[in-house]
C-alpha cells in the first residue's frame, strides 16, 4: 500500500481478506507460511459489486507457490476480461527477483508465461523483475516484527555480543537485563527498548538492516498501479504508463539488457511481460506497456485496451441517460451528438489518431443504420461507434445495446 502511494497512486478499494492472525471461526489467510489463496480469489468476488474500480492488483498472490499464484492470477484475468470488462489486472512474475534463466527453475519467464493461461490475456499486463525499495526504513521496524519463536535466539546473540566487549561489569549486567525484556516486553513497551537495543548492539542494528533490505524486496504490481494513475491524471488513459522512473525504487532484483527485455516483450506466443530497467542517470523505469496478449494487432498494448474500456463505459452511460426517451429520430440525434461531442473532446486531447475528427472517430445508430424496423418495435437501442487509437482511420468498433423504458 505504501509503496502504491509513494508512486502517486489515489483512491482505492482495499478488500480485506483479514489478518495474519488466526480468526475466531478458526479461518487464517496463513496456512503454515503461505498465503491462503482462496481467500484471495474469493475477495475478487467482493469486487463484482463495485463499478469504479479501473485496475486490480493481489501483490500477495507471489506468496503462494506456483500453482497457487497461477489460479489467482487466471481469476483476475477471468474477472477483468470475462465477468466485468471494464478493468485490467496488473500482474507479478512468481518469484520474479530471481535471475530468468538460472537455477533452480532455469526458464523462470516461460514457467510465468505458462501459469497466466491464454484466456482474457488483453486484459492484464504483467511486469519483471521485482525491485529493491526504500519504501521501509530501518527506524520502521524493531524485535516485534521477529517472529516471537526466534526472540529468544536474538537475545543469545546480543547478550554474547555484549560478552564480548569492554566494558564496567555492572554496565554489562544492566544491558543485559535490558537485553532479556525483548522476549517479554509488549508494543507498549517497545518502543523505549528497541531504541536502547538500537544504542548498545552492532549486531541488533545488523538485523535490522537486513530485515529492511528482504522486506524492501517487492513485486512491482503496487507501484505500477500508482504509475498508471498518474499517468491518467497527468496525460490521460491513452498515454503508454512506460519510460516513467519508480518512486522509492533502489534497482531492479535483476539487471536486463537490451536484448533480454526484447525477448521479454516480442515471444511467438504473445504472452509479453515489461520489463522494469535501470538506466544509468535516469534511476528506476517502467520499460514497456504491452498487454499479455502481445500478438494482438489492436490490444497489446495496455493504453489501448484501457482507453477502449473508458470509452465503452462512457458511450454505455450516455446511453443510459436516455433510456426512458422515446426510440425515434429525434432520441437518435440527441445519442450522437452527445457522443460525437464527447470523442471531439477526447480527440482535441489527443486520445484518439487522425488530424480530423471524420479520421478519428465516427458514430452511427438510426433506422437503417444500425437498427431494423423490428428493433425500434421492440424498444432496442443500437449504437456502434468506430474510433481510431492508434492510427487514422484504422478503427476500433464499439456496439452498445440498450432496452429502451417505458415510464
Amino acid at each position: 500500500m505504501r509503496w502504491f502511494f509513494l508512486n502517486n497512486g489515489g483512491p482505492c478499494y482495499v478488500v480485506s481478506v483479514g489478518t495474519y492472525e488466526t480468526a475466531a471461526d478458526g479461518t487464517s489467510p496463513v496456512e503454515g507460511k503461505k498465503i491462503n489463496g482462496k481467500l484471495l480469489q474469493d475477495a475478487l468476488k467482493e469486487l463484482e459489486k463495485e463499478l469504479e474500480p479501473t485496475m486490480i492488483v493481489v501483490p500477495e498472490a507471489v506468496l503462494l507457490n506456483k500453482q497457487g499464484c497461477d489460479a489467482v492470477q487466471q481469476q483476475m484475468l477471468a474477472h477483468c476480461g470475462d465477468t466485468m470488462k471494464n478493468r485490467v489486472a496488473i500482474l507479478d512474475v512468481w518469484e520474479g527477483y530471481l535471475p530468468r534463466n538460472e537455477p533452480p527453475f532455469n526458464n523462470l519467464i516461460e514457467l510465468a508465461r505458462t501459469g497466466f493461461g491464454s484466456s482474457f490475456l488483453a486484459y492484464g499486463a504483467a511486469y519483471y523483475p521485482w525491485v529493491h525499495t526504500s519504501v521501509l526504513q530501518e527506524r520502521d521496524l524493531s524485535f516485534l516484527n521477529i517472529h516471537p519463536d526466534s526472540r529468544a535466539t536474538l537475545v543469545k546473540c546480543i547478550t554474547d555480543e555484549l560478552n564480548q566487549m569492554e566494558m564496567p561489569k555492572d554496565k554489562r549486567n544492566a544491558q543485559i537485563t535490558e537485553v532479556n525484556k525483548i522476549t517479554t516486553a509488549t508494543a507498549g513497551e517497545a518502543g523505549p527498548l528497541a531504541a536502547s537495543l538500537v544504542t548498545i548492539s552492532p549486531f541488533y542494528n545488523t538485523v535490522l538492516r537486513e530485515m529492511a533490505k528482504r522486506l524492501n524486496l517487492l513485486p512491482p504490481s503496487a507501484a505500477m498501479a500508482g504509475v498508471y494513475t498518474m499517468v491518467d491524471n497527468t496525460r490521460g488513459v491513452w498515454k503508454a504508463p512506460a519510460n516513467v522512473s519508480l518512486n522509492s525504487a533502489v534497482a531492479p532484483a535483476v539487471p536486463i539488457s537490451h536484448e533480454q527485455q526484447e525477448d521479454l516483450n516480442v515471444t511467438p506466443q504473445g504472452r509479453s511481460i515489461n520489463a522494469i530497467r535501470s538506466f544509468i542517470g535516469e534511476g528506476t523505469l517502467v520499460w514497456g506497456a504491452r498487454t499479455l496478449d502481445g500478438n494482438s494487432l489492436d490490444w497489446r498494448y495496455v493504453n489501448v485496451r484501457r482507453t477502449m474500456i473508458m470509452l465503452e463505459e462512457s458511450v454505455r452511460l450516455a446511453a443510459k441517460a436516455l433510456v426512458f426517451e422515446p426510440n425515434v429520430a429525434s432520441t437518435w440525434v440527441t445519442m450522437k451528438g452527445m457522443i460525437a461531442n464527447f470523442l471531439t473532446g477526447i480527440w482535441k486531447r489527443g486520445g484518439l489518431a487522425g488530424a480530423v475528427p471524420e479520421d478519428a472517430f465516427s458514430v452511427h445508430v438510426g433506422l437503417g443504420e444500425t437498427m431494423t424496423p423490428e428493433d425500434i418495435l421492440e424498444g432496442i437501442l443500437r449504437v456502434t461507434v468506430l474510433v481510431a487509437i492508434s492510427r487514422p482511420a484504422e478503427f476500433i468498433e464499439i456496439t452498445f445495446q440498450q432496452q429502451m423504458q417505458k415510464s
